[in-house]
């Protein structure tokens, strides 16, 4: 239970910090900002969800990936509970019993080295020392977190106010609040306590459980890159799907560039995958299943070389599979009949894949429309 002084001390130098804060910092972010406040309380509702589905589903031992390669499956209350007993009585009661330490006593508040601040509790890395900002309330700052997928939100209604807590996504270890005065681009201020957090300087190894999972990436072009990327990133075992371009010859292209068809790009999804959970034949099977690869040059309404049928292949291995494979489709009952003209290059030949704009990522997630796999 926190102290009354604790208590008096947090508010008040939170409210005269923010007070200045607000001053010196630039205006919060606006409501249609994708990084600012709705999109937490959109991720409330969704973790909200979530636990139900815990719930009806115990057994569930998937793995759940962040964006950056992060196995962030929720760890078990016995191994929550192991790993809490190196934690000191003063962290423990910030960590696992909600607490908060006083303002200004942190002893990563005046911390000004590169690196990545973890988790104390389970290691997954949180927060980026490039995100970190002197907000004047005595308590560590940032702006964005490391991965937005590795912090867990809840309405939190203690004393007599509402706010936002923040934990860890994988061993839900309190940290701290979201507040909406933190500086551009985000406008948010994640407040954390030093005694959630460990520091790991910048070119020092980070501890195993520090670590991403090892991955490999994969290109498929298929149309339009926002249906491609809503259906792949749905495969299990996929961490993420990007949608970009690649296969042209301009460097940094834009979407209209790309829609004027004289950059010779393709609307490209990146895939990053855990190849322990998933194999590259069943990606190709797949993105065989969600387009159509006997079309030239467009799908279905779009036309023209933007949306052709193309794998970008990363090495030899990858190249040799997508060769067979087409080999064996188009053997098949399926393309009997109808020239499969799915384009196979080397990312070394073709050159690299350029991300495409905010606005184009997760594009159904944000405007609905998303559609299932479909059967296989």
């Amino acid at each position: 239970m926190k102290l009354a002084s604790t208590i008096a001390l947090f508010l008040a130098a939170a409210t005269l910090g923010i007070m200045a804060a607000r001053a010196a910092m630039s205006p919060p972010a606006s409501p249609t900002d994708p990084t600012g406040m709705k999109d937490i309380n959109r991720k409330i509702e969704k973790d909200e969800k979530g636990k139900k589905d815990d719930k009806a589903d115990p057994m569930n031992k998937a793995p759940m990936y962040s964006r950056s390669a992060y196995d962030v499956r929720p760890l078990a209350q016995t191994r929550i509970d192991e790993l809490a007993k190196k934690l000191t009585p003063e962290d423990a009661k910030v960590i696992l019993k909600k607490g908060t330490e006083a303002p200004g006593c942190g002893t990563l508040l005046d911390n000004k080295k590169e690196g990545t601040y973890v988790c104390k509790l389970c290691g997954l890395p949180l927060f980026g020392s490039e995100s970190k900002f002197n907000s004047g309330t005595g308590w560590p700052s940032f702006f964005k977190p490391f991965d937005p997928d590795h912090i867990r939100y809840e309405k939190d209604s203690e004393f007599g106010m509402v706010r936002v807590e923040i934990m860890c996504t994988r061993c839900t270890a309190h940290l701290g609040h979201v507040f909406e005065d933190g500086p551009q681009p985000t406008g948010l201020r994640y407040c954390l306590n030093s005694a959630s957090l460990d520091f790991v300087t910048k070119g020092d190894e980070l501890p195993a459980a520090s670590k991403p999972l090892e991955t490999q990436s994969a290109y498929f072009a298929g149309g339009c890159f926002w249906g491609v990327e809503d259906h792949l990133q749905q495969v299990p075992g996929v961490i993420s799907a990007v949608s970009g371009y690649m296969g042209g010859k301009t460097k940094n292209p834009t979407y209209k560039d790309v829609c004027t068809h004289t950059t010779g790009h393709a609307e490209t999804v990146k895939v990053t995958f855990d190849p322990k959970v998933v194999s590259y034949s069943t990606l190709l099977s797949w993105f065989f299943k969600i387009h159509d690869p006997t079309q030239l040059n467009r799908q279905g309404p779009d036309v023209g070389d933007s949306y052709r049928s193309a794998i970008f292949t990363a090495d030899a291995k990858q190249a040799e599979e997508a060769k067979k494979f087409i080999e064996a489709q188009q053997k098949s009952d399926r393309f009997k009949g109808r020239k499969i003209v799915t384009q196979v290059d080397d990312v070394a030949k073709v050159g690299q894949f350029y991300s495409a704009e905010d606005d184009h990522q997760d594009y159904h997630e944000k405007h609905g429309g998303s559609c299932p796999l479909p059967e296989r």
